[in-house]
């Protein structure tokens, strides 16, 4: 067991919140690989994830609901999706600086599961749990709120458009069959794997990228088959 202890002063000002159950905090940071000998007492941050997703799409959901009140479902949406998605809880932890406080085997933190973006964004939903289950959905929302404020003020007059739609609807605006993506590698560990996919379109070249899941990967390439088609244009 890598011995780490939450840095409670430090967290109590990235979370804005003071706990009074600190076990759920403390589950919330917790890697599945530090259960160990401990693990009648020591659980990890898997099922608050599991409610952390469920919280934080509240949230989201409510503050756009506010934010945009002549909009319509699909367009509430599409930027509901950008603001929940794992690379945004990546980003948040990152920015908050979770990682610092993950409680990790030994095994894994020589592995640097610490900056692993999929284990970052699994604490983040964790946390917001934490906050929900402690403090209410006050405390949570007031977490994604200071945290989310960068991605909310950024949101553009037009709702964010995904790569993969926008290649999907050009595909279909000129009747030609949908985009079609391929895993075509993997490397890494389990808890850091890379993705390789190429997407073909019939009329464009081929266009292969990587990322840390097959969304980020195919996003990656659908965006790069994009500008190939901006280059003709």
């Amino acid at each position: 067991m890598a011995e780490q202890n939450p840095d409670g002063a430090a967290l109590a000002v990235i979370l804005d919140h003071q706990f009074s159950r600190p076990e759920l905090l403390r589950e919330a940071l917790t890697h599945p690989s530090a259960h160990g000998r401990r693990s009648r007492y020591l659980r990890g941050y898997e099922r608050l994830e599991f409610l952390g997703d469920r919280v934080l799409g509240l949230i989201i959901a409510e503050l756009l609901f506010a934010r945009f009140p002549r909009e319509a479902e699909g367009a509430l949406t599409r930027r509901h999706t950008s603001l929940v998605r794992r690379e945004a809880l990546t980003e948040v932890a990152k920015a908050a600086g979770l990682g610092d406080h993950i409680l990790l085997s030994s095994g894994e933190e020589a592995a640097g599961a610490r900056a692993n973006p999929s284990v970052l964004a699994d604490v983040c939903e964790a946390v917001i749990a934490a906050l929900y289950l402690d403090g209410g959905l006050a405390a949570a929302t007031k977490f994604v709120e200071r945290w989310w404020q960068p991605r909310l003020s950024s949101l553009g007059a037009a709702p964010p458009r995904d790569p993969k739609t926008t290649l999907q609807e050009w595909a279909q605006a000129r009747g030609l069959p949908l985009p079609a993506y391929e895993t075509v590698a993997m490397a890494g560990p389990a808890h850091r794997r890379i993705f390789t996919v190429t997407v073909t379109v019939a009329g464009l070249a081929p266009a292969t990228a990587t990322g840390s899941s097959k969304r980020a990967a195919e996003v990656a390439a659908a965006a790069l088959a994009l500008s190939s088609v901006e280059r003709k244009a």
